[in-house]
């Protein structure tokens, strides 16, 4: 019986050196789990128990088991390698078969698709319509789009303006102080903004501020230096239509009054509208348009947040909604798994966001090689969703997870195994030592 019992030790101990030299050889191996040798005694019984004074049977390998517990994420600078802080695998397709990894070293294939090391497996996550937004709930191929980013023609121009209150008011209803954009002493300042027009043009629109009266502003906008409502070959054949701000005692705007092009009541509003602009340019006092089109519903100039105070007539930074053309420069990936393609015209775009897949029982999960699982019965069905989102964690690009191998506690579970092995082989040869005395006294 001893026999058997020291072989049973010899192979248990054998296990055990073989998972301890598999966690030291994968040490460097990125997103590598390490595994633990459990084991089990043996006892024999029958129907009736196994009674109070049964001598075990030796030991039995119960199982391997992975431990998924955080490996360390390191920089890498490559922005497709992507680390996971936290819980769940990224989801991998090949040709329709599905593993899960926690190895974030991908590339990029001939056709843009995201894929493994080996180009065999594509990474799985959810698109984007065309507007950009994330399309949740359906698994597709990532795949990188590296095609232009189409202009857009700017819709609305906002900024934070103050004109100065204690500004000296300028008539402009007599000749010598009516206005003209190129005689200073007929506006109190000008502001410039670039807008663009459905081809990616970009114009300058200037708007000149003339103070009238107390608590009184006109603002005087022109486009490319032109009346944006002419529309006759000569910029300056139509003068420009003045809109009048008032503001109260305290400096605060009250309104915004437009007369109508069309002939109707003054619009009463917080905004300016340009809505008869035809993009073009003036060549020699020329006007000629240039084949692109203006923003049909007319571009708003927001001035709710003009102020009459005693500080210097000054303007913030202006934001405005259009863009030109646009070339890809480079790819960046958020916590939440979103891939933003970064263009030119300093315009980003979210092109895709990967999916992160969690288990109820990941010791299930089937080791298949490569740094990668499969989905069993005794792990459970997966389930996607978004990186940071519920109990998944958060996606580090230009970073990869390195293997939680413990290297310290992996050669003193070498040195135990071997003393392990040392001591059952010692349990085989004192047994064959009092086999041999036993025949020798017969």
């Amino acid at each position: 019986m001893s026999f058997n019992i020291g072989l049973s030790g010899l192979y248990a101990a054998n296990k055990q050196l073989d998972v301890t030299g598999n966690n030291i050889a994968n040490v460097a191996t990125a997103g590598f789990k390490s595994s633990r040798a459990e084991f089990a005694d043996v006892y024999s019984s029958t129907r009736l128990g196994s009674g109070s004074k049964v001598i075990g049977n030796g030991v039995r390998l119960a199982n391997v088991s992975q431990q998924f517990t955080q490996g360390d994420i390191n920089n890498t600078g490559n922005v497709l390698d992507m680390g996971i802080n936290g819980s769940g695998f990224f989801t991998l397709s090949n040709n329709g078969s599905i593993s899960y990894t926690r190895a974030g070293t991908f590339k990029v294939d001939k056709d843009g698709y995201i894929t493994n090391t080996d180009y065999t497996s594509r990474l799985q996550g959810y698109g984007v319509d065309a507007n950009g937004k994330i399309i949740n709930g359906v698994l597709t191929d990532l795949k990188i789009d590296t095609s232009n980013l189409a202009p857009k023609s700017t819709s609305l121009v906002t900024s934070t303006i103050n004109l100065n209150s204690t500004a000296p008011v300028i008539d402009d209803t007599v000749a010598a102080g009516k206005f003209d954009p190129t005689n200073t002493a007929t506006y109190t300042k000008s502001f410039s903004t670039p807008v663009y027009d459905s081809q990616g043009n970009s114009h300058v629109m200037d708007q000149y501020m003339v103070k009238t009266g107390a608590n009184t502003w006109k603002v005087y906008t022109l486009v490319d230096g032109r009346n944006p409502d002419a529309t006759g070959s000569d910029p300056k054949a139509t003068a420009p239509v003045a809109s009048t701000m008032t503001f109260d005692t305290a400096g605060k705007l009250t309104q915004v009054s437009t007369p109508d092009p069309a002939g109707g009541p003054a619009i009463i509003s917080s905004d300016l509208k340009l809505t008869g602009w035809v993009p073009g340019t003036v060549t020699n006092g020329v006007w000629k348009a240039n084949g692109a089109s203006a923003n049909p519903a007319g571009i708003t100039i927001s001035m709710a947040k003009t102020t009459q105070f005693n500080a210097d007539t000054a303007r913030s930074i202006p934001t405005q909604d259009g863009y030109a053309t646009g070339q890809i420069t480079n790819l960046t990936i958020d916590g939440t798994g979103t891939l933003f393609a970064n263009f030119s015209n300093n315009q980003s775009k979210a092109i895709g966001q990967v999916a992160l897949a969690s288990f109820t029982n990941e010791q299930g999960l089937q080791p298949i090689g490569g740094t990668a699982w499969k989905e069993t019965y005794a792990s459970g069905i997966p389930g996607y969703d978004a990186p940071k989102t519920g109990t998944l964690g958060e996606v580090v690009s230009n970073s990869l997870e390195e293997s939680n191998v413990n290297l310290t506690n992996e050669l003193v579970d070498l040195i135990k195994g071997q003393s392990n092995y040392q001591a059952n082989a010692k349990t085989i040869s004192t047994q064959s030592t009092i086999m041999q005395t036993i025949i020798q006294m017969t």
